[in-house]
């Protein structure tokens, strides 16, 4: 059964209910593995194509736009591929040695979509995103840029990651007052085990009609079931990652999370559904959730993931779920 399709926000576009993460790409995942994990996901139905410039995940400026580089020869290797598939990018990450090679700025901004543009021999790209917030740099400046670049052809729209929800009110109001590009979507960090944006910024997207294409859906792979309290971090992992590591383990090693991960193992089990179709199937029956990014390092670990898509979660279970993670909901009242 194809991943069905979903409508892009308040966008006229739409979109596969699932999305490809390809950070892994370059690094930990060699180009011929990344070519065969592509080709699995689109033959499934997948084609929103999520990339970045400073990818792959774990690595340098040295490395950096290795990712756009091998999912441009990917999407140039096969006639109409480039058309089939939705290619979303980012900016703001450090991209070289000057202090204008990072940020949001207009000469940041204008200099990286005309170097991804390049890296991924394309025209243009359908979703030219923000990759996290550049607070040195004025939101009327950043809009400003934005707007060019899209007047120009060179993205179709644009969408923020990683913004708490009062700088995407306050980006989305200066758009409207200044008459520039409105952000249609936004990528934040969401999972059974991290859930703070229920609080505040799920309810903005809703409000004003953003899609939302979370990455991490499987925590950085805790919601496979394949890491043992009290083990140390595998080799070949994203908690073993290069400049990732530190993060990945600061996000996730910790007890706390594997005492929950424990407790959804068991619900899984008594359920008969893999943990991980199961994290992915949850993500995705959250009422503003659009299309989760599934990442990879090795084909086989999409079949879990992608079955997900034909998986609807009974209220009963829904209801376990909630109670198991709902301490990763921060800012919630005592209960």
């Amino acid at each position: 059964m194809p991943v069905p399709s979903i409508r892009f926000g308040r966008t006229g576009l739409v979109v596969s209910r699932l999305a490809l993460g390809t950070m892994t790409f370059g690094l930990q995942t060699e180009e011929s593995v990344a070519q065969t994990i592509l080709d699995k996901a689109t033959d499934a139905g997948i084609n929103l194509l999520d990339v970045a410039d400073v990818y792959p995940l774990g690595g340098d400026q040295k490395s950096a736009g290795r990712t756009e580089e091998i999912v441009g020869r990917w999407l140039k290797a096969a006639p109409g591929r480039r058309q089939r598939n939705i290619v979303a990018t980012k900016a703001v990450g450090v991209m070289g040695p000057l202090a204008w090679d990072q940020g949001a700025s207009r000469k940041h901004l204008l200099d990286a979509i005309d170097a991804s543009l390049r890296r991924l021999d394309t025209d243009y790209v359908d979703l030219y995103q923000l990759h996290s917030d550049d607070p040195n740099t004025p939101l009327d400046e950043t809009l400003e840029a934005l707007d060019v670049i899209v007047r120009s052809g060179r993205a179709r729209y644009v969408g923020v990651s990683n913004f708490l929800a009062w700088r995407l009110a306050r980006a989305i109001g200066r758009s409207e007052t200044l008459r520039l590009v409105k952000f249609v979507s936004v990528q934040p960090r969401y999972s059974l085990l991290f859930r703070e944006i229920e609080r505040e910024l799920l309810p903005l997207c809703v409000e004003e009609g953003l899609a939302v294409i979370p990455y991490n859906p499987l925590a950085g792979g805790m919601l496979t079931g394949k890491y043992a309290k009290g083990s140390a971090p595998a080799a070949g992992t994203r908690f073993t990652l290069g400049t990732a590591a530190g993060r990945y383990q600061d996000r996730y090693w910790n007890d706390r999370v594997f005492d929950a991960v424990g407790r959804l193992e068991q619900i899984a089990d008594e359920a008969g559904i893999p943990l991980a179709t199961l994290a992915v199937a949850w993500v995705m029956a959250q009422p503003a959730i659009t299309a989760p990014l599934l990442g990879a390092s090795k084909p086989e670990q999409l079949d879990a993931t992608i079955a997900a898509a034909s998986l609807t979660l009974e209220p009963a279970l829904m209801k376990e779920l909630e109670e198991a993670t709902h301490e990763f909901r921060m800012g919630d009242s005592p209960r």
